[in-house]
């Protein structure tokens, strides 16, 4: 019987590519800080169900082709320092540090800081504040693939798993990669469905194709540059307080990213929800009001 919450060594190959496959897939759906916001940015960007299914998968792979290569490592017990509690911490920082960037590249950079702090160029920062985003340009495949690769890096119940348990089952050092490879082939079917459904929503809204466009890429720019803020915080809190940061609330959901909720579960809903959503709730009301306001002038 398979055992995805606590699985043991000494399985056959094709148990642990199965269990693998399955502990992906639940990493895929479980709110994880490491997947779920870059997706949603990267997604709902690209104004496509058909891009963000691509941009899905491009994120996932590059994230598969990391877990392989640290699977690989795990098999000869070289993984360690990456279990080290203090990593996780350093990851955040990293993957902020990349969304934040990529959020200044929506902007075209030039845009990034006086669009929020306004200083700088004050007719400018008028406009953006009504509405008016001329300077956008949504964020591009090629940093989906580092971000998915830089967010491998994260430590979390799964890797440890993967690592520790699954990966030196393995019979012989050519198919250490296995058990690392089919776990990112599972987060990324997952990703790619949730990469589709993001990318697809801001063509479903009711308003003009235009302004759904720049829409989608104002919500991916303020999801990377304020989530990436967000991680990069959440990180150097980690560090400078690691006893508070490794709060955990448990719940009696016996699944792994949902059993115990932290700083992981925070970040997730900080990003995307807050941050991603609420930015595009707020500027859809903000587009159909202004559409109606013409309207009835005219």
């Amino acid at each position: 019987m398979i055992d995805l919450w606590s699985p043991s060594a000494g399985m056959s190959v094709g148990m642990i590519i199965l269990t693998s496959y399955l502990l992906g897939l639940v990493h895929g759906i479980t709110p994880d800080e490491h997947t779920w916001p870059i997706t949603f940015s990267y997604a709902v960007g690209s104004y496509s169900a058909r891009k963000g299914l691509i941009v899905g998968l491009i994120f996932s792979l590059s994230f598969t082709v990391q877990r392989s290569l640290m699977s690989e490592i795990s098999y000869f017990a070289l993984s360690k320092v990456f279990s080290l509690p203090y990593f996780n911490y350093i990851i955040y920082i990293i993957v902020g540090t990349a969304m934040a960037l990529g959020g200044m590249y929506v902007f075209k950079f030039k845009n990034a800081f006086h669009i929020h702090f306004g200083k700088i160029d004050r007719s400018h920062h008028a406009a953006a504040l009504k509405g008016e985003y001329p300077d956008l340009q949504p964020p591009t495949p090629k940093m989906a693939i580092v971000h998915g690769f830089i967010a491998g890096f994260g430590f979390g119940a799964f890797a440890l798993i993967i690592y520790t348990v699954l990966a030196p089952s393995m019979p012989n050092a050519y198919l250490g990669w296995v058990p690392g490879f089919f776990f990112g082939i599972g987060t990324a079917t997952v990703q790619g469905i949730a990469g589709l459904l993001f990318g697809s929503i801001t063509t479903r809204l009711k308003i003009s194709p235009e302004i759904a466009s720049k829409i989608s890429s104002l919500t991916a720019g303020r999801t990377l540059l304020w989530g990436g803020i967000v991680f990069v915080l959440a990180g150097i809190f980690g560090l400078a307080f690691p006893s508070i940061a490794d709060f955990q609330i448990v719940t009696p959901l016996h699944v792994h990213n949902l059993h115990s909720l932290g700083i992981e579960f925070v970040l997730v809903i900080v990003v995307v929800l807050v941050i991603g959503t609420g930015t595009l709730v707020r500027e859809v009301r903000k587009a159909v009001k202004s559409s109606s306001e013409a309207m009835e002038v005219k």
